[in-house]
């Protein structure tokens, strides 16, 4: 018996082999992901038979030998050279000790490893990867089929002369064998998602075995640690380090209706599993399952669109044009896979950005400065100067030509909305990258052709227009049944690195502008009042002619008066114009009066001019009659 169980474990191993190199020529050469993916199954699988058909060997000789010693003690009898405490020392038995104490622990950890490495790799590997459509999808599912149902029989044949003999080292290849077999359906199930044009399926269905290669190498170290711990029961088997319990309850879930049962028996202290109603169960159970299936399968018949989604309706891969586009609400079709309904929000806002990547732990900063980074990444784009200058010269011979040009930081969110959901989806493969690259190109053509300063302050807001239009005009000649909403300028700066150069120049720029205004101002001003004070000189000038002329005019008509009045009465104008003369020169003279004649006293007169008159010397009003 222990000679077919050595048999059975070669063939494990062989099978193994063969079907792992054939997966694997297939997997590369259809280029699936999931099936590149389920080899690190069938690759762990072989190692793990492999080691379990050499301690299988190494327990036939161990057997082989203790019956060579029994047949050597029935012979001679009590005077055998060997007794029981030589027994233990026999190579066979010493090898598979040392076997199981060193080597297992070592292969295990090798095994973590492994397991570690690939699951890490493949996900870091899936993560950059783009699904595509694999090739020769009909010949991969007719082979993986064939891989599947070879693994599942040899598999299913080694498990249950595995639990009815008592191998428990036959356990572990049979489990990978079952494991490979749900393997290979499952990406057999995946190339049949592709050929009704579900190429992502292929990349959950490589994530999904990618994870469970995790959860491998996790149950593996966790059972490594707890064997250093366990207690040693002496003639007590321990379970073999490599032999995988997840392996094991994914190649044979059934084993859980097992331990349910033992599980309720515990619990209720009497055999639950043997009343007729966990009998009807166990038996049933399939047909539950089964049920259950169809009535989630028949549930996909009905579908639920969300306010402000549309649908489109698909018939194995093919637009139901009679149906159109289903609006909000309740709606049937065939079940899946054969009717399949796509849902996108039409009504909704839809946002993608140019020019910059959004950092999430920056995005609450209130403050954005030219010179602190605050995007995540941000690109520059060539744009036209007119300061500039094309060419220098240096000294006598001119230096190289310099371009017209600037770098320029620009953060441009598009908003659009889907209008015609029909031809977003169908016109082009991926609509969503064909209107980001448009936009893209439509931006750098434009900022190439307009003045940085321009564009930095008063073109903005025709820049933002002109963008809007062109980005439209674009989308429309390409069918993709959209609305440009907003093109945005938000962020239009210079490169981070230079920004604080820039600054210095346009502070000093603007320095010099506000020194020629000042200039300007003044030189105004001053023209201003030079003409005010020469106008003013005209009409004094002016004023003072117009007095002279009137002022001779006055004394000519004055000198005609005088000569008629002198003409009749010659003394009379005589006296009244000494008398005049003599009021008009003593008007603001120092007088004074003698009041008394024929007296002896000396008058002495201080006839010095006054600094400050006082009130004796106040003229006193004149009357005239």
């Amino acid at each position: 018996m222990e000679r077919n169980i050595n048999k059975i474990g070669l063939v494990n191993l062989v099978v193994l082999l063969g079907v792992g190199g054939a997966a694997a020529f297939l997997a590369f050469h259809t280029k699936t992901l999931a099936g590149q993916t389920g080899l690190v199954f069938l690759g762990l699988g072989f190692l793990v038979a492999a080691v379990s058909y050499f301690q299988m060997r190494l327990e036939e000789s161990e057997r082989l030998e203790k019956m060579e010693f029994e047949e050597l003690n029935k012979s001679k009898g009590s005077s055998s050279l060997f007794n029981v405490a030589d027994a233990e020392l026999f190579p066979a038995q010493r090898a598979r000790e040392q076997f199981e104490r060193f080597f297992v622990p070592a292969f295990t950890i090798l095994l973590f490893l492994l397991q570690a490495g690939a699951a890490y790799g493949i996900w870091s590997w899936l993560a950059q990867v783009a699904p595509a459509p694999p090739h020769q999808t009909t010949m991969a599912l007719a082979l993986y089929g064939i891989f599947a149902l070879v693994l599942f029989l040899i598999g299913k044949y080694s498990a249950n002369r595995a639990r009815l003999e008592g191998a428990r080292i036959l356990r572990p290849g049979a489990s990978y064998l079952l494991l490979g077999s749900y393997v290979c359906f499952v990406v057999t199930a995946s190339l049949a998602a592709v050929q009704f044009e579900h190429p992502r399926i292929d990349l959950y269905v490589a994530r999904a075995l990618a994870a469970i290669v995790a959860l491998s190498a996790i149950e593996t170290i966790v059972n490594l640690v707890l064997e250093v711990y366990r207690p040693r029961l002496k003639g007590q088997a321990a379970r073999l380090l490599y032999d995988s319990r997840l392996v094991g309850l994914l190649a044979q879930p059934e084993g859980l209706v097992t331990t349910a049962a033992q599980a309720l028996d515990y619990q209720f202290g009497f055999k639950v599993s043997e009343t007729w109603f966990y009998r009807f169960l166990e038996r049933a159970i399939s047909w539950i399952i089964l049920l259950q299936v169809g009535l989630l399968w028949i549930s996909t018949c009905v579908i639920f669109v969300s306010p402000g989604e549309q649908g489109l309706l698909e018939r194995f891969g093919r637009p139901v044009t009679e149906r159109g586009t289903l609006d909000p609400g309740l709606h049937f079709k065939l079940p899946w896979p054969i009717d399949q309904v796509y849902r996108a929000r039409t009504r909704e806002i839809q946002t993608f950005n140019i020019g910059f990547e959004v950092d999430e732990e920056k995005s609450h900063e209130t403050a954005v400065l030219w010179t602190v980074p605050h995007y995540k990444t941000e690109f520059n784009l060539l744009v036209a100067t007119r300061s500039q200058p094309a060419s220098a010269t240096t000294g006598d011979e001119p230096s190289e030509k310099v371009a017209p040009v600037d770098l320029l930081t620009v953060s441009v969110p598009i908003q659009y909305q889907i209008k015609d959901l029909g031809a977003w989806t169908y016109t082009h493969a991926t609509s969503s990258n064909l209107l980001e690259n448009l936009a893209t190109r439509e931006i750098v053509r434009y900022f190439v052709s307009v003045d940085l300063f321009e564009v930095m302050s008063s073109g903005r807001a025709k820049a933002s227009e002109e963008l809007k239009k062109n980005i439209q005009t674009l989308a429309d000649q390409r069918n993709l049944g959209v609305d440009i909403v907003l093109v945005g300028l938000q962020d239009i700066h210079p490169p981070v690195k230079v920004a604080k150069k820039f600054e210095e120049v346009n502070a000093a720029r603007q320095e010099n502008e506000a020194a020629l205004r000042t200039a300007e101002g003044y030189a105004a001003k001053t023209i201003a009042l030079a003409k005010g004070e020469a106008e003013k000189k005209v009409r004094e000038a002016e004023a003072y002619a117009y007095s002279k002329v009137v002022e001779a005019q006055a004394r000519s008509a004055r000198f005609t008066n005088q000569l008629a009045a002198f003409r009749a009465a010659p003394e009379v104008f005589i006296h009244r114009e000494y008398l005049a003369a003599l009021e008009h020169g003593a008007t603001n003279s120092r007088k004074y009066i003698l009041a008394t004649t024929n007296t002896q006293d000396v008058i002495l007169l201080n006839l010095e001019e006054k600094l400050r008159p006082d009130l004796l010397d106040v003229p006193m009003p004149t009357s005239r009659k």
